[in-house]
């Protein structure tokens, strides 16, 4: 026969995936504002290639104007790019803290039914979440490191 557990345990077992969806929280936080911060970056160079079209009119582009327009086009390729992986970072921390509250759920339903074979799904599911985390950091670092190579691009073309 197993131990019997306390409510108190039972709570104290249930605070462990809460504690990770507060941190996945923190985390969309985070790719949220970063998000938004790509979005609108995209809108201002499309805005600049369109006023550089419309300048333009009938004429040829100066060669300052044609080496801005290639910038303005492989920058917005790559800030595509950069969406694609911070969207990639909020569905694994999202995905991720539905795995934490259902674990939650079954480490409740597992005391209130008295079965201890939930263990295993709740070991499943918390350990689901937690590689879930690990993907969205992953694409998080690889964004960051893509926002960079951006960057560089931008100073390097300016020069």
């Amino acid at each position: 026969m197993g131990k019997q557990i306390s409510i108190v345990e039972v709570i104290q077992l249930m605070l462990a995936p809460g504690l990770m969806i507060s941190a996945c929280g923190l985390l969309l936080l985070g790719m949220n504002n970063k998000y938004s911060l790509v979005v609108n970056r995209i809108r201002l160079l499309n805005e600049e290639r369109r006023r550089l079209f419309s300048k333009a009119g009938e004429r040829e582009f100066a060669y300052e104007e044609n080496v801005r327009l290639e910038s303005l086009s492989l920058q917005l390729t790559k800030l595509a790019f950069r969406v694609k992986l911070v969207r990639n970072a909020v569905l694994s921390y999202t995905v991720a803290v539905a795995f934490f509250v259902l674990t939650s759920l079954f480490i409740g339903l597992g005391y209130v039914l008295g079965n201890e074979s939930l263990n295993y799904l709740v070991t499943i599911l918390f350990l689901a979440g937690m590689l879930l985390v690990l993907l969205g950091v992953i694409y998080a670092a690889y964004e960051s490191k893509k926002g960079y190579d951006i960057i560089r691009l931008e100073v390097k073309i300016d020069e």
